[in-house]
């Protein structure tokens, strides 16, 4: 039997280097960062209802989604982020829900999760057991700050919008 495992963290706390561990060992990785890229792709239902929302500004000339006007929206207006998440959570769960689906199928015996808003988005229904990975606030704001090469204010900004490390595990302080 397989036991799915939902691994989740902050920003920049480690969860995609734990996640290619788990790929390196084997275990099949179903990725909601990647489904969020794909049902924004341009003509899905998702990009449509973005475009609609937020206007033309968003997309770029290839049609595809411009993320950096996107972002500066919605990381500071937290109203805003709220309606973005609205608009895909239900794609990003169909996504997820059929990936996870099509690897059962394979019965490996560890299926794994990898959903940065786990907690946020009700996936915690979806696993067996959950891992959080978690880092101290220090290390997360500089590792978010070299890797999106971004000031201190805008890179609180980012954390802040997801719930803390403390909240997903209280054990952790």
């Amino acid at each position: 039997m397989t036991i799915v495992l939902g691994l989740t963290g902050s920003i920049s706390t480690g969860k995609s280097t734990v996640s290619k561990l788990f790929k390196e060992l084997g275990y099949p990785v179903v990725d909601a960062d990647i489904g969020a890229r794909e049902v924004v792709q341009p003509g899905t239902d998702g990009l449509n209802q973005i475009k609609e929302t937020f206007g033309k500004q968003v997309i770029l000339d290839d049609g595809t989604l411009n993320r950096a006007a996107l972002g500066e929206i919605v990381f500071n207006n937290e109203k805003k982020r709220e309606l973005l998440n609205g608009i895909l959570s239900e794609h990003i769960h169909q996504w997820v829900v059929s990936k996870k689906n099509d690897y059962l199928k394979q019965n490996p015996a560890i299926l794994v999760l990898d959903i940065p808003l786990l907690f946020e988005s009700g996936y915690e229904k979806e696993v067996d057991q959950i891992m959080v990975v978690a880092t101290s606030e220090e290390v997360q704001l500089e590792r978010l700050m070299e890797r999106d090469g971004i000031k201190r204010e805008e890179a609180l900004k980012k954390i802040n919008a997801q719930w803390s490390i403390s909240k997903k595990n209280p054990s952790w302080k």
